[in-house]
C-alpha cells in the first residue's frame, strides 16, 4: 500500500512538472514575439547584436546603462547600482532562466528601460539587446 502511494505521489509530481514546463517560454520564444511587435512599427531594420551591444553599454538620462548593474561582462553576476542586491547574470547562456517568463520580461524591461532612459525601450531596443546577449556565452 504505501509503495501504491510513493509511486502515484511520484506519477502526479512528475505530471505537474511536466505541466508547468511545458509552457515555460524560451529565449527564442521571447526574441519572436519581439520580433512581431517591433515589425509592426515604420523603419524596422531586423535585430542587431551589435546594436544590442552598444545599447548595453551606452548611458542614459541617468548615467545609467544597462551594465551599470549588469557589469560589462552579461554572464557575471551583477549588483543593483543603488542598493547594492546580486543580481544573477543577464545572458541566457549563464543563466537558464533569463528569458523564459514573458510576463517577468515585460515587467523588467519596462522597469528597466525607465530607470535607464527615462522612457520605455522600443521593440527594436528590446530585440537588439536580446539578439545580443544570445551570442554571450559564459
Amino acid at each position: 500500500m504505501l509503495r501504491a502511494i510513493f509511486s502515484f505521489g511520484l506519477v502526479i509530481g512528475f505530471c505537474s512538472l511536466a505541466v508547468n514546463t511545458a509552457y515555460a517560454e524560451t529565449p527564442g520564444d521571447i526574441l519572436a514575439a519581439l520580433k512581431a511587435e517591433a515589425s509592426a512599427t515604420p523603419g524596422f531594420q531586423g535585430f542587431s547584436a551589435e546594436r544590442g551591444k552598444s545599447f548595453y553599454r551606452n548611458k542614459g538620462k541617468h548615467d545609467l546603462s544597462c551594465s551599470s548593474c549588469h557589469t560589462d561582462n552579461p554572464a557575471a553576476e551583477g549588483k543593483h547600482a543603488e542598493t547594492g542586491k546580486l543580481i544573477k547574470p543577464f545572458a541566457p547562456a549563464a543563466n537558464p532562466e533569463r528569458f523564459t517568463d514573458m510576463k517577468k520580461v515585460k515587467k523588467w524591461f519596462r522597469r528597466n528601460c525607465n530607470d535607464v532612459l527615462d522612457r520605455e525601450c522600443t521593440a527594436q531596443e528590446k530585440g537588439d539587446l536580446l539578439t545580443y546577449l544570445l551570442t554571450v556565452t559564459k
